[in-house]
């Protein structure tokens, strides 16, 4: 704990410790500062003046959120020179904004717009002195469109991805009026490093990033008559979803969610979590397979650690900035295209429906997830896996159009066959979650006997910091195993590709002691992802993540080899964990990129 001073804040003393910002002591405070480049998940930038404040004997104004508190400050937030000032900031803002905001994808959830209506900009002074400039609308990445009209330059994406991420997609380019934001080199989002992962819309407070939607293309395929569309809907969703439509964050709305999509019309309402216990048989499988192999049979071709495949931010990072290491990545698909290719086999097949008619959607919390359908390599059911993914806000876009009150819909189930999942599944949707929920399966079927955790919580998984390690010794194991007998199996944890990039280079320079390594791009994992309800801070992730873990809790099962829609579909289709039927469906290879 620091050094406590004192501080007036208009006229009121308050104690709190010595460097804090101005920004923050008002917040702690009550008093509301206005902000538009700051953000909780970035370091501290003031490019934007939107929080400028009065201190006493001095003339020109500070930014509160990078002026740190020294004792006896006198601080005054609401004088005339300070409203002054923060009105002319915003109408400068705008002068170079394209206010078209009834046509904005972001009307009404913009921050710049916010500030707009609550300052109440009627006339605009200086919008008659910028120039027409012709501005370009970036349309050729599957997951993000990038409209440089809307741009106001804060930089918030710049140091999102930069700070938060560690790909620097996005740069600062040129001065003065020429000034914009740019990817390296001036490409298409499509064509440079991006993830897709879409923290920069996250971040971003106006509607110059936003997701490529495509909920036109979805209402059309329901109502189609010809067409057979099944949904799907990914952990993380339920847990944000409520965010969009009344509820408070960190509301389960499980059962109203499957109502709402039952409402808006799809054939079939089915849970990503099945295929997220799927992947577990498939992921764990490969990495027993993969330990024999180095520790029995010393094959020098087999690569360890063994990473997670399941978050295509993630893959392409890899593919892009580590190729040479791209076999130490699970041949496992994603679960959202394990079920793609599943639907339109296996279900087709058992419900006498003919594939070509089948429209495969998928509600996600990852706007990466858009990208990751249109891969040519998901094309192993003989169709397109996934036809069209959606994010959480789309969905909650759908649902206000079809003037569904979702506060009072009654819960409703999901269907049978391929709707079926346990606890381990949902816990996906957290950093750490597919590492428990591989532990659980893979400790017992090694040994015989559950995870040595209280309850099957596996605490050292758990939690938000960056890079977690966790360590399980196997002892006594079955016959099969028995060249486990004593291992300790070494696993590690990383959430945000900053977080990533420390854990690669630990690989790349050989100082790495791992097995087993999740990586998930996003921050706090995919309840955290570029798809979810904006704002996403921080205390947000904690509230979603609490409430993974309580749904986890509250389900009957909670193991994933214990699920018997897993045993069914093994048993009737997929034959085997890494069969060859499973192989050609499940898994897949990945593409080495450039880095430019």
């Amino acid at each position: 704990m620091g050094k406590k001073i004192k501080i007036t804040i208009n006229g009121e003393t308050v104690e709190i410790v010595k460097g804090t910002s101005i920004l923050e002591a008002a917040n702690q405070a009550g008093v509301i500062i206005p902000t538009l480049c700051y953000h909780k998940d970035l370091c501290v930038a003031g490019n934007c003046r939107v929080c400028v404040v009065e201190l006493a004997g001095q003339k020109r104004l500070a930014p509160a959120c990078a002026t740190p508190c020294d004792e006896g400050m006198d601080i005054l937030t609401n004088t005339l020179k300070v409203r002054n000032s923060r009105k002319h900031i915003i109408e400068l803002l705008l002068s170079e904004h394209n206010a078209d905001c009834t046509n904005c994808y972001k009307n009404g959830g913009g921050e710049l717009q916010k500030l707009a209506s609550e300052y109440k900009i009627m006339n605009q002074d200086f919008i008659h002195l910028v120039p027409f400039r012709n501005y370009t609308i970036d349309m050729f990445s599957p997951s993000i469109i990038k409209d440089d009209s809307k741009c106001i330059r804060c930089q918030r994406c710049v140091r999102t991805c930069a700070e938060l991420q560690g790909v620097n997609a996005l740069t600062m380019s040129y001065k003065g009026e020429h000034a914009k934001i740019t990817t390296f080199f001036e490409k298409a989002m499509n064509d440079v490093v991006c993830t897709n992962c879409g923290q920069c819309i996250n971040h971003c407070p106006t509607g110059a990033l936003v997701e490529k939607n495509y909920i036109e293309e979805v209402w059309n395929a329901i109502s189609d008559k010809s067409k057979y569309v099944v949904v799907q809907t990914a952990p993380a969703v339920r847990v944000g979803l409520g965010e969009e439509l009344g509820f408070e964050p960190g509301t389960r709305v499980t059962g109203k969610m499957v109502a709402a999509l039952k409402r808006l019309g799809f054939d079939a309402v089915m849970d990503t979590d099945f295929t997220a216990d799927l992947t577990i048989m498939e992921e764990g499988t490969e990495l027993l397979t993969r330990l024999k192999g180095a520790l029995v049979d010393k094959n020098p071709d087999i690569k360890l650690p063994m990473a997670t495949s399941c978050s295509p931010g993630w893959i392409k990072f890899v593919e892009h900035m580590y190729p040479s290491l791209l076999d130490h990545l699970s041949s496992c698909k994603s679960p959202q295209q394990m079920f793609g290719a599943l639907v339109k086999t296996y279900y087709a097949k058992a419900r006498n429906i003919d594939p070509e008619k089948i429209v495969s959607v998928s509600i996600m919390p990852c706007t990466a997830k858009k990208f990751e359908a249109a891969r040519p390599e998901m094309h192993d059911s003989g169709y397109r896996d996934v036809d069209y993914v959606l994010t959480t806000r789309e969905l909650a876009i759908m649902i206000k159009q079809a003037g569904i009150d979702f506060i009072k819909l009654k819960d409703a189930h999901y269907d049978r066959l391929m709707g079926e999942s346990t606890g381990a599944g949902v816990i996906f949707g957290a950093t750490g979650g597919v590492m428990e929920a591989a532990l659980r399966t893979a400790y017992e079927l090694v040994t015989g006997r559950e995870v040595p955790f209280e309850n099957l919580k596996i605490l050292p998984v758990r939690g938000m910091e960056g890079v977690k390690e966790a360590s399980i010794k196997i002892e006594n194991p079955l016959e099969k195993w028995s060249f486990l007998d004593g291992v300790v199996l070494n696993c590690a944890i990383a959430h945000g590709l900053v977080n990533a990039k420390k854990v690669m280079d630990s690989i790349v320079n050989g100082t790495s002691h791992y097995h087993f390594i999740e990586f998930m791009a996003c921050p706090g994992g995919c309840l955290g992802g570029g798809g979810q309800p904006i704002p996403t801070n921080p205390e947000i992730r904690a509230k979603r993540t609490a409430a993974i873990y309580a749904e986890d809790e509250g389900m009957p099962m909670r193991k994933s080899h214990l699920n018997p829609e897993i045993t069914k579909i093994y048993k009737d289709f997929l034959i085997a964990p890494l069969g060859e039927k499973s192989h050609k469906l499940l898994h897949t290879k990945y593409t080495p990129r450039k880095r430019f």
